[in-house]
């Protein structure tokens, strides 16, 4: 007896879920994303700002995002992420829906239900998709995982008491013993 075929989701069924339902889209399959807790968005927050001010002050090309932001990596319709941040350095790939292609730089924060999506899945997608830099922060094990992926350099471990430089800029170091607790 065969098996049942599996449903293939495109993008079109990730913007018809209900308003407030956050999902991603790899390779067809539709994958739920639970709400995030406090030290999330308090990582989250903490970063946007480092990264940011640093743009700003240098008077950077790079637009930074934080999630939800959509990010449609391919061209087909069968791959829509919301990294924890977006650092997208190529203006032409922005548009009103969000950034069409790889960004430079992307940090995703993990939570209890998102370790094997963060470390695994997503690590192979951006990989493939050209992403220049991946950061996997982790705030149960106090660590940061930084692939530079454009050198294909990888990985580096650090700890939330390290002061640590984005390979894309080489000029900006974010001091995570700076992190509020």
């Amino acid at each position: 007896m065969p098996l049942p075929k599996q449903k293939i989701y495109t993008i079109d069924d990730i913007y018809k879920l209900p308003e407030g339902h956050r999902a991603e889209l790899i390779d067809g399959h539709i994958y739920d994303m639970a709400p995030p807790n406090r030290r999330h968005q308090q990582i989250l927050s903490f970063l946007h700002l480092e990264i940011g001010n640093y743009v700003r002050d240098n008077n950077g090309s790079c637009e930074v995002y934080p999630a939800p932001f959509a990010v449609f990596l391919n061209e087909d319709d069968s791959t829509y992420v919301e990294p924890d941040i977006s650092v997208i350095c190529d203006r032409n790939k922005l548009d009103d829906r969000g950034c069409n292609g790889a960004p430079d730089w992307i940090i995703e924060i993990v939570s209890p239900g998102s370790k094997r999506m963060d470390y695994y899945t997503k690590l192979s997608l951006y990989r493939s998709a050209s992403v220049r830099e991946y950061w996997i922060v982790d705030p149960l094990k106090q660590t940061i995982v930084v692939y530079d992926m454009e050198h294909d350099d990888g990985p580096v471990l650090h700890s939330f008491t390290d002061t640590i430089t984005a390979n894309i800029y080489g000029n900006l170091k974010i001091d995570f013993s700076k992190l509020p607790l």
